[in-house]
């Protein structure tokens, strides 16, 4: 037997991330085979269909949103902001946990991350591109949408760089740029494996263009590594920016509900929060169906629900102290946004959330209840829903009752709208169809690397 068929003893190679027996073989078998089998399975034709037509949604509603304009949203005097607004911040909060789990715990040297991370990446371009959609979508006249950029043009008309808006052209293209290099280079290891074990010519031609001539060299490992390292340094600040930045939509504003400096943590660790139960919401499932919970084991999902328990709690703080604040600075216009949040016509929206980001998630204090991956699923699946509802409620709440009664008005949205925000769940899902089935959803580099550590790194080949 060659030393890369033998089982690596306890004492040398043991990880608490890696269950059963497995050498660098059966690490590269199992997570490739994934990508390179034959036959698709039913199953995922199925899924695939229903992504892709969930998806044509939104090519009808986009379609008629261009020939009729925005007017079909149910966006009006005074909420200006609707569902677009909502759902962009949903989609960039959903995102922002690839970025946590790839780069600030690699920095840190968490060896959990690295059963998720690839899929958390992809997660996070894919949701990038969904939320990317709506700021476009919602300024009317979209094929203006260059005007954004600082953009030299016949009419002299620069954009207004003190507006949060614009600061958010700037921050999500960079937050994505970052995130696709980022996953990209991670990638090239893998590709080239894929490159050397696939039988389909076309396969084999596509997989090697990518893999970008890796050889698995010590230089090529050197300067992967390097690389690598740097980018987790630049995608770790964007971190905390992207979402504050997000949050300065809002914060910048002098309408109660949103002019509190408490915003910018409290989007962050909102953010993270969402997107810790999105990785967990599709996770658990393809964990099940491929069978990978030799990689993905018990220990990771006990690890992401107490990073859910704990960024759980800062969102609960942050709720408490805009109800604070408003009573303790004795304002009677942010009084009245929280008394209306509770007492409203919006009410039912506002104690659901409260119960699906707060109440609820406390069963997470119970290892039995970390331990059990349905009970897990559905808590996550709750907690997606309850942090879609607190964009709701910061939006429209906070504009529906303005300063003049006179202006109030009630904010319901339109069949274009739920059928927006239907379509980018398609476009999302269908991305991530495509993903599971044509690249590794786990590092194989990186998986061997735990299984043991040998002196002379191996890629490519096996």
């Amino acid at each position: 037997m060659s030393d890369e068929h033998k089982p690596v003893p306890a004492s040398e190679g043991e990880n608490p991330f890696i269950g059963g027996e497995h050498t660098y073989a059966t690490v590269t078998d199992k997570i490739a085979a994934i990508a390179l089998a034959r036959r698709t399975s039913k199953g995922w034709v199925l899924g695939f269909l229903f992504s892709f037509a969930l998806m044509q949604l939104l090519l009808v509603a986009v379609g008629y949103l261009l020939y009729k304009g925005v007017g079909i949203w149910g966006i009006n005097a005074p909420v200006y902001w609707g569902w677009a607004i909502i759902n962009f911040v949903w989609w960039i909060g959903i995102g922002h946990a690839g970025t946590l789990i790839s780069a600030i715990l690699l920095l840190v040297r968490q060896e959990w991350r690295t059963s998720i991370n690839r899929f958390a990446e992809a997660m996070t371009l894919f949701a990038v591109s969904c939320a990317g959609l709506y700021p476009l979508l919602h300024v009317g006249r979209q094929w203006f949408g260059y005007w954004l950029l600082p953009l030299p043009n016949t009419m002299r008309i620069w954009p207004q760089f003190r507006s949060p808006l614009i600061w958010d052209v700037f921050a999500v293209s960079t937050y994505a740029t970052v995130s696709l290099l980022f996953w990209f280079v991670g990638l090239i290891p893998d590709l080239a494996t894929l490159r050397d074990r696939a039988k389909v010519k076309f396969a084999k031609t596509m997989y090697g263009i990518f893999a970008m001539g890796w050889r698995g060299s010590a230089k090529h490992w050197y300067r992967y590594e390097t690389a690598y390292l740097l980018l987790a340094g630049l995608a770790t600040p964007l971190v905390v920016s992207v979402h504050t930045v997000v949050s300065f939509d809002f914060a910048v504003g002098i309408v109660p509900g949103w002019h509190t400096t408490i915003f910018p943590p409290y989007f962050v660790a909102g953010a993270i929060y969402s997107g810790f139960a999105m990785v967990l919401t599709l996770t658990i499932p393809i964990r099940a169906i491929y069978g990978l919970q030799d990689f993905i084991t018990d220990r990771h999902l006990d690890a992401m629900a107490k990073v859910m328990l704990a960024t759980g709690l800062v969102v609960a703080y942050g709720y408490m102290m805009e109800i604070f604040m408003a009573w303790y600075g004795g304002h009677p216009y942010d009084m009245y946004m929280v008394l209306n949040r509770m007492r409203g016509p919006y009410a039912p929206g506002y104690w659901a959330l409260i119960a699906c980001n707060i109440v609820i998630p406390q069963l997470l204090w119970s290892s039995r209840v970390r331990a059990n991956a349905v009970f897990l699923w559905v808590l996550s699946l709750v907690i997606n829903v309850g942090m879609w509802l607190e964009r709701f409620i910061i939006v429209v709440t906070s504009l529906h009752r303005d300063f003049l009664p006179s202006s109030w008005g009630m904010y319901y949205p339109t069949k274009w709208d739920v059928m927006t925000f239907l379509g980018s769940i398609g476009l999302f899902l269908t991305l991530l169809f495509l993903f599971v089935r044509l690249l590794p959803v786990i590092s194989i580099a990186e998986m061997r690397g735990m299984v043991s550590s040998p002196t002379d790194k191996e890629g490519g080949h096996h």
